[in-house]
């Protein structure tokens, strides 16, 4: 009989030459389990998606409660579905009140497509700025705005009128202009390598993007629902976007990304034409009960108030010869080495012992550290003693 590895390989369609090949039977809180029950701490949360642990307690009875209920129903937008509300009425209870108009999908790259396709249609505009090195999902609009020419050349022709800014280069912003409908940027740049920008640069892209009538996407697919200690990443640099990105955490492990506008700005949808965006899946009964249930824990768990703390601590115990440089905002980090063998042999080092980590897309040369927000004090202490032995 073949083994589940070999099963794996001959049917399922492979991303790389070299995967993992890691088989995990169960997960739990901030571990995973393989089948002979060795133990790994996820310092990686399926790339940051687990921010409240593995199998929270609180989301796991939800999808229970609601399977119970029901599931697919119809398209989305067309039914009135409890799950949905509730979520949706508690996502706009915490955000800025221009920020109050919610459409649900099922990806971070679903919520990227929804949101170019808003801009152009609100903005009557085509030209869109992206930034270099960033990441957006791997869709074909998605992929037209991703920084990075090398996953791209493959796939060419992509959407037009696209043009690149450097993230954090002030002289750039002059590149906004009246022709342009939206500016898309991470707020913290992920795939880059966790590359954090100055306080004045996302106020000047902000004035910029007002002065122009630009709208301005934020991308908080990665830093969002309290990866960066606050729930929302552009909290910590005095922002409002006008069209929010979400997916990754805000569903607690299930499937889900929703984009967020003004109600003025995301009617537009609704005429000439007709159904200017739709999707069957988006907004699933289960995932955003999930949701709904994902945002309860990390609010009443104030699972937010430690963020800062830990990532203190990261930075504390992660010194060595090789480490160039810890950068990051909370629980989203980057430990930069010196070229991409040392981080591949020190990720299957710290694997071996139990430790999970990984590299970005954009950025082979540093190391990965995004735990679930739950992570205890000994478990980072545990984690980084793996990692400096390791290097």
């Amino acid at each position: 009989m073949l083994s589940l590895r070999q099963l794996f390989l001959l049917n399922n369609a492979q991303t790389s030459s070299s995967p993992r090949l890691l088989e995990i039977e169960r997960a739990e809180g901030v571990y995973m389990y393989g089948p002979g029950g060795k133990e790994y701490i996820d310092l990686v949360s399926g790339f940051a998606v687990s921010n409240v642990g593995h199998r929270h307690p609180k989301v796991v009875q939800a999808i229970k409660d609601q399977v119970d209920k029901y599931m697919h129903l119809a398209v989305y937008g067309e039914y009135v579905q409890a799950p949905q509300v509730k979520f949706a009425e508690k996502l706009v209870s915490v955000l800025p009140p221009s920020l109050n108009s919610v459409y649900f999908v099922n990806s971070g790259a679903e919520a990227t497509e929804g949101a170019l396709k808003l801009a152009k249609r609100f903005t009557g505009r085509s030209k869109i700025l992206s930034c270099h090195k960033a990441y957006h999902g791997s869709t074909h609009g998605a992929l037209s705005v991703m920084g990075n020419e090398y996953y791209k050349a493959a796939y060419r022709p992509l959407l037009p009128n696209i043009d690149f800014i450097h993230f954090n280069a002030l002289a750039d912003l002059d590149l906004i202009d009246t022709d342009t409908a939206a500016v898309i940027i991470e707020t913290v740049q992920g795939e880059a390598g966790v590359m954090v920008p100055d306080y004045n640069y996302l106020q000047q892209l902000r004035s910029r993007c007002s002065e122009t009538g630009t709208l301005l996407i934020m991308d908080e697919i990665q830093t969002g629902f309290g990866r960066t200690g606050k729930l929302f990443a552009f909290e910590h640099f005095g922002v409002v976007p006008d069209i929010l990105l979400l997916a990754k955490g805000i569903g607690g492990g299930m499937p889900l990304g929703a984009f967020i506008a003004n109600t003025e700005t995301m009617d537009c949808l609704k005429d000439n034409p007709i159904l200017g965006h739709i999707t069957t899946f988006g907004g699933h009964p289960v995932t955003c009960a999930a949701g709904l249930a994902t945002l309860g824990a990390i609010l009443d768990e104030n699972l937010m108030d430690g963020v800062a703390e830990k990532e203190e601590l990261f930075r504390k115990l992660l010194k060595h010869p090789k480490i160039r440089e810890v950068r990051g905002k909370g629980l989203m980090l980057a430990i930069q080495l010196d070229d991409f063998t040392q981080v591949e042999a020190a990720s299957k080092a710290c694997l071996e012992k139990g430790v999970i980590v990984d590299w970005f897309l954009h950025c082979e040369t540093a190391l990965r550290i995004a735990p679930p927000l739950t992570i205890k004090i000994e478990e980072i202490e545990k984690s980084c003693e793996v990692i400096m032995r390791a290097l």
